[in-house]
């Protein structure tokens, strides 16, 4: 018999396609979660390129030893796999995700007009005070609708974010209702608690706690946004009640589906210099005709929920005025997206918190209301308003602190985890 040489065997270098991330013996196509870039790789390094050149692997042959019987040989080997576990590849750990300030600017900037809305009512018998009333009214609350059907594409694929249907809606509706009839009591109002009906800025909670529910259903259609804005015209025709806010419900759907559909670059096309010329614009515009038809204008048709028969107007009237209504609003929406800052501010934090303002904010505009205090004659005219809007953004900042929600998060954010089920591993 001749005499063998056992040699280890040459394995040729596998080219870059077959090699995994890192070497790790992966092979491509790899999961979808997986990628690499620039952004995602610690190391910042580039797919296809490596952190220095490789040196060409030369294989020596080892010099001869015995024979080994294959039983010997092969309990050899496995002790000495035993003894030298190959080493595992640990998981890169995914980089949390940063807020996006561009929207928290805009939720600061929207819920700062939202106390001066409320606190200009009892001066609006100026035309000062009316005109910027007007203003506000057409835009802050349909952007403020199109901002949560944005923020609401992806929520029912969260445990968490299905939890905060009762947490943050239906909890803190029940509370801060019970609150404001009380509140109203003490200042002299008879009582008044209608748990189906909500009352003044509580509505918001309740219609968008049903928009957030019907999301499954503006998602499975091809043409969401043409069927929303149909609901939205012909539910015009129909006297809708104020119960569970049907009627601001319909009157303003198409801005949340219109949020649902929109994506991140959509936002980016806003950010283009003739766009926010334009915008400029459109906003001077828009104030130009508030100025110009506050002596003569309702109010009615600015809070998209009245029919046709309520404002007495014929069935083609009110399909015109709603389809202008609805033109404007998103004018003026994507007018001041496209100029609100993209990057961090000294008010970016305060948008993180806008809840709070929201329904804080009616307990000193209520007592103001009721004392009197914002019905004073010099109130009447544009230092008034002035006056007014200045006060208003001061405590819209306060109402958005982060010790303010720390006195009020336990009412208004309550973790009430011991009521839901735990998800199934599976």
């Amino acid at each position: 018999m001749s005499e063998s040489r056992s040699s280890r065997p040459v394995t040729p270098p596998r080219s870059p396609a077959e090699e995994g991330p890192a070497d790790t013996g992966a092979r491509w196509p790899l999961p979808e979660e997986t990628f690499w870039s620039e952004a995602t790789d610690p190391h910042g390094v580039a797919p296809g390129e490596r952190t220095a050149p490789q040196a060409a692997v030369t294989h020596t042959p080892r010099p001869a030893r015995a024979q080994v019987p294959a039983p010997a040989q092969a309990v050899e080997s496995g002790a000495k796999r035993q003894e030298r576990p190959e080493p595992r590849p640990q998981p890169e750990q995914p980089k949390p995700r940063k807020r996006d300030p561009f929207l928290d600017n805009v939720k600061f900037i929207l819920i700062a007009l939202v106390p001066i809305g409320h606190s200009l009512v009892p001066t609006l018998a100026a035309d000062s005070a009316r005109a910027l009333y007007i203003f506000i009214y057409v835009f802050h609350m349909p952007l403020f609708v199109v901002i949560s059907g944005y923020l609401s594409r992806n929520f029912w694929n969260s445990n968490a974010k299905t939890n905060k249907l009762v947490d943050t809606f239906l909890v803190p509706y029940v509370i801060v209702e019970v609150g404001y009839a009380a509140l109203r009591f003490s200042l002299g109002e008879k009582w008044s608690l209608t748990i189906i009906d909500p009352a003044w800025l509580n509505w918001y909670l309740l219609a968008l706690l049903f928009w957030r529910l019907s999301t499954p259903v503006w998602k499975r259609m091809k043409y969401p946004v043409p069927v929303a804005i149909a609901i939205y015209l012909f539910a015009g025709f129909s006297q809708i009640s104020g119960d569970f806010s049907m009627d601001r419900f319909f009157g303003l759907l198409p801005f949340f589906v219109i949020g649902l559909v929109l994506q991140p670059e959509h936002f980016e096309l806003l950010n283009r210099r003739w766009i926010k010329i334009v915008s400029i614009v459109t906003v001077l515009c828009a104030a130009a005709v508030a100025i110009y038809l506050a002596p003569m204008a309702k109010l009615s048709p600015f809070y998209y929920k009245n029919s046709y028969q309520d404002l007495n107007l014929s069935w083609y009237m009110g399909l015109g005025l709603r389809v202008g209504l609805l033109v404007c609003a998103l004018a003026m929406c994507f007018a001041v997206l496209a100029l609100v800052p993209r990057r961090e501010t000294w008010y970016t934090d305060l948008g993180t918190r806008t809840l709070y303002c929201y329904l804080l904010h009616g307990i000193p505009v209520l007592i103001a209301k009721e004392m009197g205090w914002l019905e004073l004659p010099w109130l009447h005219g544009p230092l008034g308003v002035l006056a007014i809007s200045t006060s208003c953004f001061a405590l819209a900042i306060i109402l958005c602190l982060p010790e303010t929600r720390t006195v009020f998060k336990w009412v208004l954010e309550p973790r009430l985890v011991w009521l839901y089920r735990r998800p199934s591993r599976s």
